[in-house]
């Protein structure tokens, strides 16, 4: 990890950062190591002393993006101890012979199971060591943007005033300072509710220890319009989530009325999912439902006095693993503009939402059409088909051909990059299968050689 000397560079506003959760506690880390004065206040108890409380609690998925970031700030070895490695889906069809789909080449490209609680944790102490000041049970009350104040309010009853400096909103997709921000300027925000929402169950360990199901993988059981989907802990527990339409025609969380109709339902679409939860109403009850939506903002910034990022600037559905990873790409980019242009906060701050806007308007469009292949397209013959033939490319046009998956979790192309360059990408396989049900008629080397035809060289990054 490398460090500048700021001897003789130009004079740094001390940094306000509003929110102490995963995203917070990264870029925290990341000024405070390139000699930002940097505050950070959490409207939530400290949860090192007084455990996790964070909202929703679906497992994260830590890809290269993610990595690449933790690694600027020294610590991927550290958060890499504590994940779980998973090679790809293994889908639960309903006659139970379940496959698996890997998500890369090899062993090389994996993704990484990882509790959002511990890495929280992991995260905060980090922050901490590298010279942030931490503040928690302390909620943003109100700014004034003309004076560079912000009103902040502890649970004790407690406030007081003081200097903002840069203030930046790392406070998730309720963000206090999004809303503060929305009273000066017209941000054009929208909310795109999915209606689809979610529920937490668990698979526990099996009395002997281990895992009760391969824990190398993430397990899907696709049911068309609505999922279940299991990732692996350390502590050889399964976090499970089901995916399910809040209203309509059965299945839905609204006909799902009570605990014996919600058994009835995983009796009939998930029998194998549950006969490894023994705990299932006791853990159905204990659980609510929570929401999916997806946040856009047309403007992220206030000049150089305000800013936002991560969830509070572009929350996203959880479907592509990569709502941290994106947040954590965007720590890393506006802690290396914030270190290059000390002296411009306004130009710092434009610069990023050039760079980050489109790319998470990309993610934002490929989080949602995963959600589809998932719950459906994983057992579809036609898609499973061009993931066969996409296998064969890759191995023949090495430099030139890459999944959208691979692309999104395993490289730093940027995601607008990879939505483009996969557009291109389908149009040649649809035309190379197109009057084919099977690969065996397909002349793949004559295919590969299309492709290097077609498509120039991966982009940068690859």
């Amino acid at each position: 990890m490398a460090f500048t000397d700021h001897m003789n560079m130009p004079a740094r506003k001390p940094v306000t950062l509003v929110g102490a959760g995963l995203v917070g506690a990264l870029l925290a880390t990341l000024l405070a190591q390139r000699g930002f004065t940097v505050e950070v206040f959490e409207r939530r108890p400290d949860p090192r002393a007084h455990g996790f409380l964070g909202g929703r609690s679906i497992n994260l998925a830590l890809a290269e993006r993610g990595l690449r970031a933790l690694r600027q700030a020294g610590l991927a070895d550290a958060v890499l101890a504590q994940a779980v490695m998973m090679r790809g889906r293994m889908v639960h069809p309903l006659d139970g012979a379940t496959n698996l789909q890997r998500y890369g080449v090899d062993d090389s490209e994996v993704i990484r199971s990882v509790s959002r609680g511990g890495l929280n944790i992991l995260l905060l102490d980090a922050a901490e060591r590298a010279g942030a000041g931490l503040h928690f049970d302390t909620t943003l009350a109100g700014v004034d943007f003309t004076g560079g104040t912000v009103a902040l309010a502890c649970n004790d009853g407690a406030t007081r005033t003081q200097a903002a400096g840069l203030l930046i909103g790392c406070d998730g997709a309720g963000s206090a300072l999004r809303a503060a921000m929305s009273k000066t300027a017209n941000l054009g925000e929208r909310i795109e509710p999915l209606g689809h929402g979610y529920k937490e169950l668990e698979i526990p360990p099996p009395p002997a220890g281990g895992f009760a199901i391969d824990p190398h993988a993430l397990h899907i059981w696709p049911r068309g319009h609505y999922m279940c989907i299991a990732l692996p802990n350390t502590e050889g527990n399964f976090t499970v989530t089901l995916f399910l339409p809040n209203e309509g025609a059965p299945p839905s969380f609204a006909t799902l009325t009570d605990v014996v109709a919600a058994r009835d339902f995983f009796a009939q679409q998930f029998p194998d999912a549950l006969a490894l939860m023994p705990a299932f109403e006791e853990v159905w009850s204990a659980h609510p439902v929570g929401q999916l939506a997806t946040l856009y903002l047309d403007r992220w910034h206030l000049d150089g006095r305000a800013l936002l990022l991560g969830d509070a600037a572009h929350a996203i559905v959880p479907f592509h693993g990569q709502g941290m990873n994106a947040g954590f790409e965007d720590a890393a980019e506006l802690a290396a503009l914030l270190e290059q242009q000390a002296g411009d906060p306004a130009a710092a701050f434009a610069a990023f939402e050039d760079r980050r806007k489109p790319n998470a308007d990309a993610i934002a469009a490929l989080s949602l059409a995963n959600y589809i292949e998932m719950r459906d397209g994983v057992a579809d013959p036609r898609y499973l088909l061009k993931r066969e033939l996409a296998a064969a490319l890759t191995e023949r046009a090495p430099g030139y051909f890459m999944s959208r998956y691979r692309m999104v979790s395993f490289t730093s192309i940027p995601y607008a990059t990879c939505i483009a360059r996969d557009r291109e990408q389908t149009a040649l396989m649809e035309s190379i299968l197109a009057g084919h049900d099977t690969l065996a008629d397909v002349d793949l080397e004559a295919a590969a050689a299309r492709v290097r035809a077609t498509l120039p060289p991966l982009p940068e990054g690859a």
